[in-house]
């Protein structure tokens, strides 16, 4: 009993020097604090704020069908972001998971392809294909219809700093969006 009531004095005092402003303690017992909270008990916002957005995206997605007479059929714009706003906002206990699912498989994909669209590894295509299939599903969940290609339409807006951050007398200029459209992109065949 004594061992665990001193083991858990000794954890809540080097924790409090760990976070408490830098004072001589604290600088004096450094390495000792350092090897006790790192990497177990690391203190840090990620757990509230996961990589927090600078930038809102709407990511829309259109399919495309070739009729058997040999016409192509372009559906207009999905928005995918919306139906996850949607889900968000009507449910008392949303999914993390369903929340994250499109905005992390995004993330993954400029990680892996950048700016030209191009898969360098088979990580690359795995992010691809991951992406294509969450469209594709969310599609045919809500549109329903045939489709043999799906194309993403990416908008990218930075989120504005507020008039009153950036100084006074500084008037803040409306940031411009940024488009772009990913390569049409063949699936399994949808629709009856």
């Amino acid at each position: 009993m004594a061992l665990c009531l001193a083991t858990a004095l000794i954890h809540v005092l080097l924790v409090f020097l760990h976070v408490a402003p830098p004072n001589p303690l604290s600088q004096q017992y450094s390495r000792q604090v350092n090897a006790w909270v790192f990497p177990l008990f690391e203190q840090n916002w990620r757990l509230f704020a996961p990589n927090p957005e600078s930038v809102n995206r709407q990511i829309s997605a259109r399919t495309m069908h070739t009729a058997p007479d040999g016409t192509v059929q372009v559906s207009g714009w999905f928005d995918l972001t919306a139906v996850d706003n949607s889900a968000v906002k009507h449910s008392v206990f949303p999914s993390h998971t369903s929340q994250n699912m499109l905005r992390r498989a995004w993330s993954s994909y400029l990680e892996t392809h950048g700016g030209d669209d191009r898969p360098r590894s088979e990580r690359a295509l795995m992010v691809q294909q991951y992406l294509t299939n969450i469209a594709t599903d969310r599609i045919a969940d809500h549109r329903g219809g045939t489709f043999e290609s799906v194309q993403l339409r990416v908008i990218t807006m930075p989120i504005a700093v507020p008039a009153a951050a950036s100084g006074p007398g500084a008037s803040a200029a409306a940031p411009k969006p940024a488009e772009r459209y990913l390569p049409w992109w063949k699936v399994a065949s949808h629709g009856n």
